[in-house]
């Protein structure tokens, strides 16, 4: 959910953020280009000042012209060679048939085409330049031209003409938009801890949950949730959840205590029961079927009874978890049940390292051990191997059992270790179907696991897996 949520919020965060910065850097370009304009006009106001008295041209008859006259025009071409010189702006006055008043530098000729042609017929009809195309920072060609009117008498009689670099004014700009973007990757990190820092707050509650919610589904029953952070709805969800819990565990406890209390309660009345048949057959002809058939089923019943009270126990008892040297546990158990493999024909050998630690409750470990080496013995033929093995996995712990009888089938190992479940092709062998369910209830208190899988080329293999690290 974290990988969904993150990346929805920061893409929404850099979209708003785009959004805002995008128009202030083209406004941020505009604004400076404009203060540069105004500049550019201001400039070209000063010099139509100085050019609205200089009426005669350079070239006219000496006799039409004043010393007065030549003062001005020489102040107007010292003012524009200053101007060129200080700022490298090229400016000129020229007169309405195009002819130069005065220019710097000197041969200035009168833009033909493109936006400067534009702008000097805007200044001829009266009108200064307001609104120049915008230069943007990667335009190293662009130039700003500015032409302002000449009037005299209510006349246009010249038009003042600047062409302006824009480097000066792109360096503005583009520093301008680095500390836009710098501003934009403040806020954008500034987002995105905030974004984690929410999605840490929504989501802390679900994990926890979420870690409850395991913790029940293995069989730690009292795990509950803190419902005091997060939203108050994901607070409303954990004191919900606590509840169910509650509920389930009340239910579970009263499920183990009737099975108990149920196996307990009917062992004096089987146990009279079956007195009551051995007295009867007292009575009756040696080698009386039926009663064979009652004696047969009654220690049958009384296994049955006794397996659900070691389930009801083992569901309700809590692990006592050891550093447990399994290798040597496993190897142990194997020595304990090799005289009854020995009368039954069956070589029972352990193979593996002698010594590999994991994190198990021995008793639990060595009751679960026990049944599954038993249900081989019951299963191999004689003269068939069953193999005890401990190997370590990483953080693994593994231990095998394999038999030489004759398996099962793949529809029979998805419900292997059901309550009560027996193979039909196993009915004739003795057993109440609950040896496995306790085994697993015994390992999954503990952290371990139970595994079936064939052994080929027949047979079935046991596999119990311990953690090798503290739970």
């Amino acid at each position: 959910m974290r990988t969904r949520l993150l990346p929805l919020l920061i893409v929404l965060m850099a979209g708003v953020l785009l959004a805002l910065g995008i128009p202030l850097g083209v406004i941020t370009a505009g604004v400076e280009q404009q203060r540069v304009v105004v500049d550019r006009i201001d400039d070209a106001a000063r010099f139509a000042s100085l050019a609205q008295f200089v009426t005669a041209r350079p070239d006219a008859d000496a006799r039409n012209k004043t010393p007065e006259e030549d003062e001005r025009r020489a102040t107007l071409r010292t003012e524009l060679a200053r101007y060129y010189g200080l700022y490298g702006i090229r400016a000129g006055v020229f007169y309405r048939d195009r002819t130069p008043m005065a220019a710097a530098p000197a041969g200035l000729p009168v833009p033909q085409d493109g936006e400067a042609a534009r702008a000097f017929s805007e200044a001829l009809a009266g009108r200064r330049s307001h609104d120049p195309h915008q230069v943007w920072p990667w335009d190293d060609t662009g130039r700003i031209p500015v032409a302002s009117p000449v009037i005299r008498d209510g006349d246009v009689v010249a038009v003042v003409m600047t062409d302006s670099p824009t480097d000066q004014m792109r360096a503005h700009v583009l520093r301008g938009w680095l500390l836009i973007a710098a501003g934009e990757c403040a806020a954008m990190l500034v987002a995105v801890a905030a974004a984690f820092r929410l999605t840490g707050w929504v989501l802390r509650p679900v994990r926890v949950l979420d870690a409850a919610s395991h913790d029940i589904a293995t069989g730690r029953m009292n795990a509950r949730v803190a419902a005091t952070a997060g939203p108050p709805e994901l607070r409303r969800l954990a004191r919900s959840f606590n509840e169910m819990a509650d509920n389930v565990e009340d239910v579970l406890e009263q499920q183990r205590a009737f099975v108990a209390d149920a196996s307990h309660q009917l062992r004096n009345p089987l146990s009279a029961l079956l007195l009551r048949i051995e007295l009867l057959a007292l009575e009756l002809p040696d080698g009386n079927a039926e009663i064979a058939s009652v004696r047969t089923e009654g220690k049958r019943l009384a296994r049955v009874l006794d397996d659900l009270l070691d389930l009801a126990l083992a569901e309700h008892t809590a692990a006592d978890l050891q550093l447990t040297d399994v290798a040597a546990l496993a190897a142990e158990r194997v020595d304990s049940w090799r005289p009854l493999a020995d009368d039954k024909g069956v070589g029972l050998t352990y193979e593996g390292q002698s010594a590999v630690t994991g994190w198990a409750d021995p008793v639990a470990l060595s009751s679960a051990l026990d049944a599954v080496i038993d249900n081989a013995l019951k299963f191999t033929p004689e003269g068939r191997p069953v193999t005890v093995g401990v190997a370590p996995d990483g953080e693994l712990v593994h231990v095998t059992v394999a038999d030489r009888g004759p398996g099962l089938t793949d529809d029979e190992l998805s419900r292997v270790g059901d309550r009560f479940w027996r193979s039909g092709r196993h009915q004739n062998v003795s057993g109440s179907g609950l040896g496995l369910s306790i085994t697993r209830a015994l390992l999954t208190a503990g952290g371990a696991t139970i595994a079936y899988a064939p052994h080929p080329p027949h047979g079935l293999k046991v596999t119990v897996t311990v953690p090798r690290t503290e739970p």
